[in-house]
């Protein structure tokens, strides 16, 4: 399959790291041209000199004006692809409000926010466009002592759908994928408990955790216009997962 995003810009968010650090690099070599925003700094220095081509822009995203204000600042965007997020593993008895609104202001709020003021702008220029958000296998299968995660990602299904529904009349496209756990390198450390990450592997038809490439694979899939016909799809990227 030949993917090419010649003449095509794309905003990542939480792009300097991780699975958004893969996707930035994969997107770039695929002649895209990429503006990748995160609030860290030094991280997107890093990048900036491995891929001197791609546009970095830094801010917080928990920030709400100061985000729009760094989107709209690099307008147009073509494609969009929510990736940044945040984890805090709590059990539901143990759960806080800062680690509530934290993970949702980051997991959807944010995701919200990025999206409005770039499809807004899509519209405007009468352009199709389409929009990838990050969900897991969280957004359907509850993960012990990750109440407020799930509860998260769950949103994020539903924001995806229901932006599908709204948009698709300007042929703007919004989908998911649903990753498992991820052998990036947090991935590597959080899951770096053999009991801890053999049991979870167990509840998996293929045995494993995914491959950074595996995810970066679907995402690329739903941005080209392969997926032209695709809008409001959850993708599993979950070895089987959430097929059990």
């Amino acid at each position: 399959m030949n993917i090419n995003f010649e003449n095509k810009r794309v905003l990542i968010t939480g792009a300097c790291q991780g699975i958004g650090k893969e996707v930035a690099l994969r997107l770039s070599k695929y002649k895209a041209k990429v503006v990748a925003l995160s609030n860290n700094k030094e991280n997107l220095v890093k990048l900036s000199k491995e891929q001197p081509e791609i546009e970095t822009v830094c801010v917080d995203l928990l920030d709400w004006k100061a985000t729009r204000a760094a989107v709209e600042s690099v307008l147009p965007i073509d494609l969009l692809v929510n990736n940044a997020g945040v984890s805090v593993n709590e059990h539901c008895l143990e759960a806080t409000p800062e680690i509530f609104d934290l993970t949702f202001g980051t997991n959807v709020k944010a995701m919200l926010n990025v999206s409005q003021v770039v499809a807004k702008n899509m519209i405007e220029r009468k352009v199709s466009g389409s929009i990838v958000n990050l969900s897991s296998q969280a957004c359907r299968a509850a993960l012990l002592d990750h109440v407020i995660y799930c509860a998260s990602k769950g949103a994020v299904d539903m924001l995806t759908k229901t932006m599908a529904l709204e948009l698709g009349p300007h042929n703007i496209r919004v989908n998911s994928v649903r990753p498992t756990v991820v052998m990036t390198e947090l991935g590597k450390r959080v899951w770096g408990d053999r009991e801890r990450a053999d049991d979870l592997k167990r509840k998996i038809p293929l045995g494993r955790f995914a491959e950074p490439h595996e995810v970066v694979d679907a995402i690329a899939f739903l941005l080209s216009e392969h997926s032209s016909m695709t809008t409001g799809a959850g993708l599993p990227v979950d070895g089987g997962y959430l097929a059990v």
